[in-house]
């Protein structure tokens, strides 16, 4: 069996190379509004991955913990389901991919089935990739690698077509931290450079009740809390902002019109804050806040009209006895 392969160095969009703007830019319009708004994306600097690592090993994180088992005992079912030739090669193409901790479970079994298999990874963390290259290189031979650093919402990848079948996967319940809209934006995206046979794997956090979701936001260790706050630190380390974190604090709510848990940050006291590299000077008030992330949570009915408005099919959908979380395999219209 052939050894896996990296590419000598992982691809990086050229957008960012425009990372500080980029930030410039989601500081100018978020704190300029009300209510103040930042980009999610911004939470994945080193530092913010390596928090994100540690969320997932919480014990009131069981999204995480949750996708592993139904992968662990579902991945070669997927495969199966997905029906491609045997006789021609797999990709399988991962948005958000982080340190694929799952992912090895699913290219393990493609490995048993094809003997080898193409993984390109996509991920706006260079960090995170290149600790899922190392780790998938010493446990997976016969996984070629073709990494890609790049911010997939704001610059959409293009799948190169070759020969065989694509399995795009986007698991993580990462399309949950999108409105209805965006969501929409980035599947139909993948819609477009997927085709017929082709197949996309779709993780997906479901409905359950305000303890269990709540818990999963607000650890007692306060990781997320601290995940949370980084970007703050991040404003200070790259834009010479002067946020005092002491002086905000995290908060998950529950929003249930929208069926989304948010998390904010809120501010303990009146106080300015100083950006230089965006020129701008923003005025908190006491308990006012910055909406950080939403995680948007599914029914059946409502997994099943986003991916039809995205133009997918749902093939099969596999599910814990709980029905907390949801696999969904569906297939390009």
């Amino acid at each position: 069996m052939s050894m896996a392969t990296i590419v000598p160095e992982i691809e990086q969009s050229p957008a960012l190379g425009g990372t500080r703007t980029a930030l410039i830019h989601e500081v100018e319009i978020g704190l300029t509004k009300s209510p103040r708004t930042l980009s999610p994306w911004m939470f994945y600097d080193a530092y913010g991955s390596c928090l994100f690592e540690r969320i997932t090993a919480l014990p009131e994180y069981y999204p995480f913990r949750i996708e592993r088992e139904i992968l662990g005992q579902f991945a070669q079912e997927v495969l199966d389901r997905l029906r491609p030739d045997l006789s021609n090669a797999l990709r399988v193409f991962e948005l958000g991919a982080g340190t694929a901790a799952k992912t090895g479970l699913l290219l393990e079994a493609a490995i048993r089935s094809y003997g080898q298999v193409t993984y390109e990874p996509c991920d706006i963390s260079a960090d995170a990739l290149n600790r899922a290259c190392t780790s998938i290189e010493s446990l997976l031979p016969g996984v070629r690698l073709q990494p890609t650093v790049r911010n997939y919402v704001t610059d959409p990848p293009r799948l190169a077509h070759g020969e065989g079948t694509v399995l795009a996967i986007y698991i993580g319940s990462s399309i949950g931290n999108f409105s209805p809209e965006a969501a929409r934006a980035i599947l139909r995206n993948l819609h477009t450079q997927l085709r017929r046979g082709d197949g996309l794997l779709l993780g997906t956090d479901m409905v359950k009740d305000l303890e269990t979701l709540l818990a999963a936001y607000d650890d007692r260790e306060g990781v997320t809390a601290e995940f949370n706050l980084n970007i703050l630190h991040r404003l200070n380390r790259e834009l010479g902002a002067d946020f005092d974190s002491a002086w905000f604090r995290h908060r998950a709510r529950w929003n249930r019109a929208e069926s989304r848990i948010e998390m904010h940050l809120e501010s303990l006291r009146g106080q300015y804050v100083r950006i230089p590299e965006a020129d701008l000077v923003a005025h908190f008030a006491k308990g006012e806040t910055i909406h950080t992330e939403n995680s948007y949570k599914f029914t059946k009915k409502t997994l099943a009209a986003l991916l039809d408005e995205a133009g997918f099919e749902v093939r099969q959908t596999w599910m814990d006895p709980l029905r907390w979380y949801a696999l969904t395999l569906a297939s390009p219209r």
